[in-house]
């Protein structure tokens, strides 16, 4: 992976944004086929207790984006843009060393999908949160020995699952003796050990049933609000964003198209892009109406709207001409 970082990339954030990102660009090079741009131009904020969900259809590009800012994209990448942390780091210009070091875990901690494809098959859940301790030093702490340091991160461990609300008879299980939910509550313990102050969950509630999504959520939730964490989740489900964001951002082919208060997004006013009241009215409590058509392939967007195509209210403008992104929206009719 290559970066383009923006210049002057030690100034901090402004005051009281735990992230802010300003045109983040990932673009992947491909041999024998056009490129691929998979997030193009997306910026947003992120202050304390705040949580901003980032919803869209499979493949616009959201993983992607928390790939970018944790570091984790493949070689043939290429990301251009800004992501500053409250104290001026720039995650996207940012070299592997300081990424391992001083990033992941510790300034930002990652809630994966799918997390029982996350976690070593042959190791316990204890196994697990035990190492990560000691990865991120907090055995260190204190005088005393081997046993002492032991205690110490046995400690660590039992809090950190403690705070997820994991249940203690569980951590000597392994991972395919968990439930999906349980599995859930592991990864957050891991997420939480260093104390980040920015979590990143990808897809938290993927494969479970509605009373654990909403136990998930609500779980983030408190663990944003009452310790001042900010929380960007990452989700193709509206029902879970509803329950947990302050802002909704809306993702198409790559492209934030609205960004808004939940309030307003969820609420009598509704969201202003067309795609994005598409996927409200396609909640089976709303109309239940799915978007018509499917995304363009990333790699041949078309000249003008990326949506035009399955947009109810295109025009000859909408497909000539790129939007741009003012006041919240990208939609020539907004």
């Amino acid at each position: 992976m290559t970066a383009t970082p923006a210049p002057a990339d030690t100034v901090p954030a402004p005051a009281g944004d735990v992230l802010r990102v300003e045109g983040l660009s990932v673009r992947f090079r491909m041999r024998g086929r056009p490129d691929v741009v998979a997030v193009g131009d997306v910026g947003f904020r992120l202050g304390a207790g705040e949580c901003l969900a980032l919803v869209g259809e499979s493949g616009c590009g959201k993983s992607v984006l928390a790939s970018a800012l944790l570091g984790l994209l493949p070689g043939n990448a290429e990301t251009c843009g800004s992501a500053r942390l409250a104290d001026g780091l720039d995650l996207l210009a940012a070299d592997e060393r300081t990424l391992a070091r001083q990033v992941r875990g510790r300034r930002v901690g990652l809630v994966p999908q799918s997390p029982a494809a996350h976690l070593t098959p042959v190791r316990t859940v204890r196994s697990h949160l035990e190492e990560t301790v000691r990865a991120l030093g907090g055995h260190r702490a204190g005088a005393g020995g081997r046993r002492e340091r032991a205690a110490r991160v046995r400690a660590a461990a039992e809090r950190a699952a403690a705070r997820a609300a994991f249940p203690p008879g569980h951590l000597d299980r392994y991972p395919h003796e968990l439930s999906g939910g349980i599995a859930q509550r592991a990864a957050t313990a891991l997420a939480l050990i260093g104390d980040a102050p920015l979590l990143l969950a990808d897809e938290p509630t993927t494969g479970l049933d509605r009373d654990l999504v909403e136990a998930t959520v609500d779980e983030l939730r408190g663990h944003t609000r009452d310790a001042g964490r900010a929380l960007l989740m990452i989700t193709h489900d509206l029902a879970a964003a509803e329950r947990i964001a302050d802002t909704v951002a809306v993702m198409y082919a790559g492209r934030i198209v609205e960004i808004t208060p939940a309030a307003e997004f969820f609420g009598a006013r509704g969201p202003r892009h067309p795609y994005a009241r598409g996927l409200l009215d396609a909640l089976p409590e709303r109309a239940f109406t799915p978007v018509p058509g499917a995304p363009p392939e990333l790699g041949a967007l078309p000249p003008g709207c990326a949506f035009a195509a399955r947009c109810p209210v295109a025009d000859g403008l909408c497909t000539a001409q790129r939007p741009e992104f003012t006041e919240g929206t990208a939609c020539h009719h907004a």
